[in-house]
């Protein structure tokens, strides 16, 4: 039995333990799929799997994550390669020595992110995943230049190289189009056909929440409502739209920030954890949003 895919990254807000909530989502039939802000992919890889899509489309702001998925679909065996290298080198290495290399390599990403060519795409996916599973918490952010600055994280002997699931991955991914860019550019790809799954930047439940910048650019209020009214025009189309994002009521109970903004949607508030604080005590349940039209009310 071939492996079944699965996040190659830990990613921020990834959604697999959501994902038996927003399956209760998905239409008997899918033609079409679309992930304007596909992340760590729990939902795509979970979609490929069980509905097979003839045309699919994931966008991200975050070029390097999108390499790292074409790397994955188009250069799987180099990228396996590559990681094995890097995973022989760590795990046979002091801890002094992991953090030394940790640092040159997050140095040699940096300096591929700015200057780097297409020639470098495959080593520039590599350390995507290795920063990642070495890295403090597996995030990505990045200082207001855009470079990578998270701390070494002092992981022994983490699994840098999932070549199985590396090639499961791939193997779902081979028909998938891919851009880079704001989320609206997926617009002219949905249809009535098309069933569109978003994952944005969570709203911060309160002012310290917002910590961290995975783009150069920030996703504040201004930027929720102007993804509604995108979420709006590509429901008039008739497409099946789910979207998540955090829920203000755990902090503020008389907070409706989304209950105005989606008024005419079906809302859904499930629990879930938060797998990634600096503070472990903070790590629990809380709600979340699913927020749909599949009422069918645009």
């Amino acid at each position: 039995m071939k492996q079944e895919a699965k996040p190659f990254v830990k990613w921020v807000g990834g959604k697999t333990q959501l994902l038996d909530e927003i399956r209760k989502y998905y239409p008997s039939q899918v033609d079409k799929y679309c992930e304007p802000f596909v992340g760590g992919g729990a939902v795509l890889f979970d979609v490929l799997a069980k509905c097979h899509p003839n045309d699919v489309l994931i966008n991200d702001i975050n070029p390097e994550l999108i390499n790292t998925y074409n790397q994955i679909k188009r250069n799987c065996n180099g990228l396996i390669d590559t990681l094995a290298e890097l995973q022989e080198k760590y795990w046979s290495s002091s801890l002094e020595e992991n953090k030394a290399l940790y640092l040159e390599k997050r140095e040699r990403f940096n300096s591929l992110k700015v200057n780097g060519n297409k020639k470098e795409n495959l080593e520039k996916g590599a350390l995507f995943i290795f920063l990642n599973k070495t890295c403090f918490n597996g995030l990505f952010r990045v200082n207001s230049k855009g470079l990578f600055n998270v701390p070494f994280n002092n992981a022994k002997k983490p699994l840098l190289c999932d070549a199985e699931n590396l090639k499961a991955c791939s193997r779902l991914l081979k028909k998938v189009k891919m851009s880079v860019g704001n989320y609206s550019q997926c617009k002219d790809f949905i249809d009535s056909k098309t069933f569109v799954y978003l994952d944005p930047p969570y709203r911060p439940l309160t002012e310290t929440a917002a910590f961290t910048s995975y783009n150069e650019n920030g996703f504040g209020d201004k930027e929720q409502i102007e993804l509604a009214k995108f979420i709006k025009a590509i429901s008039r189309r008739k497409a099946l739209v789910v979207t998540s994002n955090s829920d203000p009521k755990n902090v503020r109970e008389d907070d409706n920030f989304f209950d105005k903004l989606y008024q005419k949607f079906s809302i859904k508030r499930v629990s879930a954890s938060r797998m990634i604080n600096s503070n472990a005590k903070k790590r629990g349940a809380i709600n979340e949003l699913l927020i749909s039209n599949v009422a069918g009310l645009f």
